[in-house]
């Protein structure tokens, strides 16, 4: 196991900090969940997550600071917002549905209910796996780090 553990001197230059300083906090998942679901203004939020209206309305601000919700006067009524995922923001699906499956196994030891399927077949997605560039699913000895400039690149790898 020894293999997975990272240089100390480049922890400062993760990504995961950043990634939680935007993220990491309880309410953030949830609400981000349920923009998955489709909800988009204050009050759907407030009453579907049970939340504290300055909470809701703290969170809501840094997700927009972040880029995570786009805040959306509605045009009927300028006063009236809604808040839309954005594309950075539905980039953290993988991460969600990680953690979720995560929890799933490890923590209650049951599915949750509803299941996410595939729209076409209404089959449950697969569970999120590491792979590996050409697809192959990889274990925990199959990792390691290394430095950026120690990254095989495709054109080296051909020569």
């Amino acid at each position: 196991m020894g293999k997975l553990r990272e240089p100390l001197r480049e922890l400062a230059e993760c990504g995961l900090p950043a990634a939680l300083e935007a993220m990491g906090e309880r309410w953030s998942f949830l609400i981000l969940r349920a923009s998955f679901n489709g909800l988009h203004h204050f009050e759907e939020f407030q009453s579907e997550l049970g939340i504290a209206r300055n909470i809701l309305a703290s969170r809501l601000a840094k997700l927009v600071e972040h880029g995570i919700l786009g805040r959306h006067p509605m045009p009927e009524d300028r006063r009236k917002v809604e808040y839309r995922l954005t594309d950075k923001g539905f980039a953290l699906l993988p991460a969600m549905l990680a953690l979720r499956q995560w929890g799933e196994r490890w923590e209650t030891g049951i599915p949750s209910s509803p299941v996410l399927v595939d729209d076409r077949d209404r089959k449950p997605i697969r569970p999120i796996e590491v792979l590996a560039h050409d697809g192959r699913v990889l274990t925990k000895n199959d990792l390691m780090w290394v430095l950026p400039e120690d990254v095989a690149r495709d054109a080296e790898a051909a020569e």
